[in-house]
C-alpha cells in the first residue's frame, strides 16, 4: 500500500546538489489501471498502481533492461525524465521530482507515510507550495497523456 502527499514546488530547497538523486525515465503501458515502466539509474522495474489519490495499493516487478528496453517503445503518450532528489526532513524523505523535457519547469514533492492519519497530519516544510494529493492533472500517468497543458507551473526558484 502506498500512502503519500504530492506538493507542487515554487522555490527549491537550498543546496540541493548536496542530497542524492535518482535518474528516473517512465512510461505508462495501461493507465486505468496503472500499468508503468521505469528506469531508475540502471535498474528497471514494471509497477502496478490500482485507483486513488492519497492510498492506493502498488506493486513493483524487477524488470531486465532487455525487458524495459522492449517494452519501453509500447508507452503511452510521453516517457517522463526526471531527476528525483532524496532530501531528509523530519522523519521522512522528501522525493523531490524536478521534470525534463517536455515536462520542464514542472517540480513535485513527494512524501510516503506509514498511515493515513500520520499523512494527514503532516505539516509541510515552508518551501513546499500547493498541496496537490488530490489532484488527478498532477499524477504522472496522466503527465504522460496530457503533458502540462494549460497547467504551466512557473519554474521553481532556488
Amino acid at each position: 500500500m502506498e500512502i503519500e502527499r504530492k506538493f507542487l514546488v515554487q522555490s527549491l530547497p537550498e543546496h540541493l546538489e548536496s542530497f542524492p538523486f535518482h535518474q528516473i525515465e517512465q512510461g505508462y503501458l495501461c493507465t486505468e489501471p496503472v500499468v508503468r515502466i521505469r528506469r531508475q539509474d540502471e535498474e528497471y522495474f514494471l509497477t502496478y498502481k490500482s485507483k486513488g489519490m492519497m492510498v492506493r495499493e502498488e506493486h513493483n516487478l524487477p524488470l531486465t533492461k532487455e525487458a524495459y528496453l522492449h517494452l519501453r517503445p509500447k508507452a503511452d503518450g510521453i516517457l517522463i525524465s526526471k531527476k528525483r532528489h532524496l532530501i531528509p526532513f523530519q522523519q521522512y524523505t522528501v522525493e523531490l521530482d524536478i521534470f525534463e523535457g517536455e515536462l520542464s519547469p514542472l517540480v513535485l514533492a513527494e512524501v510516503e507515510f506509514g498511515t493515513e492519519e500520520e499523512a494527514k497530519e503532516f505539516i509541510p516544510p515552508e518551501w513546499f507550495g500547493e498541496d496537490v494529493t488530490y489532484s488527478k492533472k498532477y499524477h504522472n500517468s496522466v503527465l504522460s497523456r496530457e503533458g502540462l497543458k494549460n497547467k504551466a507551473p512557473k519554474p521553481a526558484q532556488p
